[in-house]
């Protein structure tokens, strides 16, 4: 039985390997989500659709996106991780191919007006519906494949491997961006599609579940064990969501006369400082939590005070590279805030659970990601500084909350 193996042994062992291809599916999903970010929203208004209309498509699809994450972690548990994972990356890469097409026509002339928003708002309703199986079902995965003592960093690999995935993504779409405008979504559709391909061979085959094997009830979002660590992660994705929104804006209005950017200056300020908070993730993950193997309930409350501090500290200093500094110490602080309270979410159900628990926490970061740009946006038009003010006092009440309600609770290993 599953419940009787030692709590030092993984439930579905995997190499290290296999592990990394995994977190290889999460490089993919990063990158063609920040591709999307760099070159479909232009793409869009130059074919003809107002800010608020590209909004609305994007903002459609990754609400049908959170609401699916839930569903598709319970596929992942009937019909196999490796299978939803597959599954996802070749939907992924369909999905944005039907919204390329769809794209490729506005821009041509061929769809116009109503038309070709509703012709775009169903292709990115296919991808809402279809990809989102394999965040819960590479956390699931993972979660399987470690121990409590190494599940900090088996989760912090594959928010390392998005982190990767941001930086690639807009570098991907400059080195392509010459063969053609659309030429970046290509080499994002070939990336997860090849990734799919690789998954489908290299991870073991999915073990067949018994229809007489008795199996824990599915997880719900409202069970009382995950709902705390739920509700924390989305919160802490909702003042993320904030910062993600409005940093474009807060650059330009702080450095667009001192400094004479230009609107193609102000999109590169931005991705610096944002890789700069993806590269510091890196360093961390793979320099210290993936080798040392910290306690979870330790690091999260030091994770929320650095990333309260950083953002702090972006909104006081003035040179750019301080205010670069500051992202560093933010994605230093996300590398063990984030990790740690998906493990500690994971931790809070029987092990036979734990995986269901990964799986369903997988819907934080994306239902954060609904609220928190437009309560960015919201309250940057009050004061620039605001998001940037009330995003930190969010994190250190969750670190407050952390220190004096989480870290004092056991973890269960059995």
């Amino acid at each position: 039985m599953e419940s009787q193996l030692s709590p030092d042994t993984p439930l579905l062992p995997l190499t290290q390997f296999q592990k990394s291809m995994i977190a290889l599916g999460s490089v993919a999903m990063g990158a063609g989500m920040t591709i999307n970010f760099v070159v479909v929203a232009p793409l869009a208004r130059q074919a003809g659709l107002t800010e608020i209309e590209v909004a609305s498509i994007l903002t459609l699809s990754t609400l049908i996106y959170a609401l699916m994450i839930p569903r598709w972690g319970r596929l992942a548990n009937r019909y196999g991780r490796k299978r939803v994972m597959v599954f996802s990356l070749l939907a992924m890469a369909a999905t944005n191919m039907a919204f390329l097409f769809a794209l490729s026509a506005a821009l041509a002339g061929a769809i116009t007006g109503m038309t070709m928003f509703f012709t775009l708002v169903f292709a990115r309703f296919w991808f809402g519906l279809l990809s989102p199986g394999l965040q819960p079902a590479s956390m699931a995965a993972m979660t399987d494949a470690t121990t409590a003592k190494t599940r900090a960093g088996g989760l912090g690999m594959l928010g390392a491997a998005v982190s990767i995935g941001s930086i690639i993504g807009p570098a991907g779409a400059a080195a392509l961006a010459p063969f053609g405008a659309l030429a970046p979504l290509w080499g994002s559709i070939i990336f997860c599609a090849v990734c799919g391909t690789l998954i489908g061979f290299i991870l073991p085959a999915t073990r067949p579940v018994a229809r007489t094997s008795k199996r824990p009830p599915a997880l719900r979002m409202f069970d009382p064990r995950v709902f705390p660590h739920l509700t924390f992660l989305f919160t802490y994705f909702v003042a993320i969501g904030m910062i993600q929104q409005t940093l474009g804006w807060f650059i330009q209005d702080r450095y667009e006369v001192s400094l004479g950017l230009t609107k193609e200056d102000v999109v590169l300020y931005t991705g610096i400082a944002f890789a700069c908070l993806a590269i510091m993730m890196v360093i961390i993950q793979f320099g210290y939590i993936a080798p040392r193997k910290p306690d979870p309930r330790k690091i999260l409350p030091v994770g929320l005070i650095l990333v309260a501090a950083g953002y702090i500290g972006a909104d006081m200093v003035q040179p750019f590279w301080a205010l670069c500094a500051a992202f560093l110490v933010i994605g230093a602080g996300a590398a063990l805030a984030v990790p740690a309270a998906n493990a500690l979410g994971s931790l809070s159900v029987k092990r036979e659970e734990q995986a269901s628990a990964a799986a369903l926490l997988a819907a934080a970061p994306p239902s954060g990601f609904i609220f928190g740009p437009l309560i960015g946006a919201t309250l940057y038009g009050i004061a620039p500084s605001i998001p940037l003010l009330v995003a930190a006092g969010v994190m250190v009440i969750l670190a407050v909350y952390a220190f004096t309600v989480t870290r004092h609770k056991p973890l269960n290993l059995n």
